[in-house]
This record gives C-alpha cells, sequence and structure tokens, in this order.
C-alpha cells in the first residue's frame, strides 16, 4: 500500500499592495499556528521536516508558505510583472505575511524565518507585536549588507549553479550530504528571485539604532543562529539579541546557514527548547 503523507497543499488568493496573489502553502497537524518562512530564492520544501515531526505537528498546525515569485507561487496575477526589476522590500514582506496570517484567520501565530526570513521576523515583532504570538529569528541580524551584487545573474554565468553553488559553503560538513545536497538542489530553481531577494536582505532590512523599540513583553523572540553561518554568524545575532530587551540568543552547534533542510534532526532539538521557552513566557503572561 502506497504511503501517503499527512501534508496537504492549498492555494489562497490574496491582495497585497495592490497586486493580486494565488499562494500556495503546505501545512499538517493541529494546535497553535507555526508559521514558517523559507530563506532567499527558495521555497517551502525546506521545512518538509518539520512538516513531518509527529511531535511537533502533535502540538503546532505547521504552515509553510511560498512567498509570491516562489516555488508555485507565482508573480501577481493582474500586473505586468517582467516589465520592471525585481526588488523586494520590507513594506511588502511584512504586508504580505500579516495578510496571509489574516486569510486563514491564524489566531496568535507564531512566526519563524531564516535567513531573509528571520531578519523579516525580527521587522514583524517591531511592526506588528500584537499580530504574533512571538517570532523565532533563526540565522538573522539587524543588519545583513554586501549581498546585493549582480553576478547572481550575470549573463556570463550561469546563474542557477552561481545561486545554488553559493550556498554549498553555508552549510556545516557534518550535515548529512543527502540533505546538503538536496538544499543546493533547491537553490538551483529560484535564481529568477534571488538577488531580489537580497535586495531586502542586504539593503532595505536595516534595524540599526531600533532594536530598542522590540517589545518582548507584547512578542517573544528566540533567535537561533549556526555555528557556521559565515553570512549571519553567530556573533551577528549575539549582538542583535543583546539589543532587543528580553530576547533570547541560541548558538546551534554542528549546523549551518539552512537548518531546517541542511540537518533537521540537530534543528529540531534547538526549535523545541525555542518553543518550549515561548510557551513558557506566554503562560506567565496569562497568569494562574
Amino acid at each position: 500500500m502506497a504511503q501517503i503523507s499527512p501534508v496537504t497543499g492549498h492555494y489562497v488568493t490574496l491582495d497585497v499592495q495592490g497586486g493580486q496573489f494565488e499562494v500556495f502553502f503546505l501545512e499538517n497537524g493541529s494546535g497553535r499556528p507555526l508559521v514558517c518562512q523559507h530563506t532567499a530564492g527558495c521555497h517551502n520544501h525546506q521545512w518538509r521536516g518539520l512538516l513531518v515531526d509527529e511531535e511537533i505537528t502533535s502540538r503546532y498546525r505547521v504552515i509553510a508558505y511560498d512567498l509570491p515569485r516562489h516555488g508555485k507561487s507565482d508573480p501577481p496575477l493582474n500586473q505586468e510583472w517582467w516589465t520592471s526589476e525585481y526588488r523586494l522590500t520590507t513594506d511588502f514582506f511584512a504586508d504580505f505575511i500579516v495578510t496571509f496570517c489574516d486569510a486563514l484567520e491564524l489566531d496568535d501565530p507564531i512566526f519563524m524565518g531564516s535567513s531573509f526570513g528571520g531578519n523579516i521576523a525580527l521587522q514583524l515583532a517591531l511592526r506588528h507585536p500584537d499580530r504574533f504570538a512571538a517570532v523565532i529569528p533563526v540565522e538573522a541580524a539587524d543588519h545583513s549588507p554586501g549581498f546585493f551584487l549582480d553576478w547572481w545573474q550575470h549573463p556570463h554565468a550561469n546563474a542557477a549553479q552561481v545561486c545554488a553553488s553559493g550556498v554549498l559553503d553555508l552549510m556545516a560538513p557534518q550535515s548529512p550530504e543527502q540533505d546538503r545536497r538536496r538544499t543546493w538542489f533547491y537553490y538551483t530553481q529560484g535564481s529568477e528571485a534571488f538577488r531580489g531577494d537580497l535586495y531586502f536582505y542586504s539593503v532595505d532590512h536595516d534595524l540599526r539604532g531600533q532594536l530598542h523599540e522590540i517589545d518582548t513583553r507584547r512578542c517573544p523572540v528566540v533567535m537561533l543562529t549556526g555555528c557556521y553561518d559565515y553570512l549571519t554568524t553567530p556573533e551577528d545575532g549575539r549582538r542583535t539579541a543583546a539589543e532587543i530587551r528580553g530576547a533570547e540568543f541560541v548558538e546551534m552547534a554542528d549546523i549551518g546557514h539552512f537548518p531546517m533542510s541542511e540537518n533537521y534532526p540537530v534543528f529540531r532539538g534547538y526549535l523545541q527548547r525555542a518553543l518550549e521557552t515561548i510557551e513558557t513566557e506566554l503562560r506567565q503572561r496569562v497568569g494562574p
């Protein structure tokens, strides 16, 4: 008998800043929503390990979407999107996530994102602290300059190979080769969006001097960073968390910039710790 996964996929139509989008998402589980953002130039398959984790999905409704222009989510349906350069902005990114959560009528979701998804998690904690129960910024920092580069789409290079090969040395050497290569494969499919995503990551996202405005009493923050990440280093994450009163920072051993896809069993332990910390804080907020 064929083994059928409990993970289901759906489309939802969203209107964001004048654009109409058919957004694809995967989900599994029940309980408090745990909304997951993939990394730049990638798609929701990065969260496959989490989506089939029976222990976590017994307590959380895990939802992983494809950002527009990624995976199975197309560019806007009502715009001639090909006539202008794609550059992801902080305003659009944050508005999209809130609109997505509102459309699914998610009550007090926890938001988790990695890399540029981790950076937008910090932005959500600042901009929409009452819309999210908590955020888990993974591989995130207040500012990540220097990666919005023309050679990601250079006409003399194979953009898919350049974008994909750029991620290999960001993963820990002890991560399983099967998972490292799968993460590489994901990136061969997203080269058109990669550079535009990095506009947000390296240019538009800049929370220097604003981190003190994040109120963790309204939106707890638990940051996770892999020790092999040289893009947003543990020092970057630790420095960022130190400027957010009440935030927690955890350095993850034996893992790199793509923890959820390069070595989910290692990442899983740190994620469970983050979720336990958040649930404890939320119970204390409610009181006896």
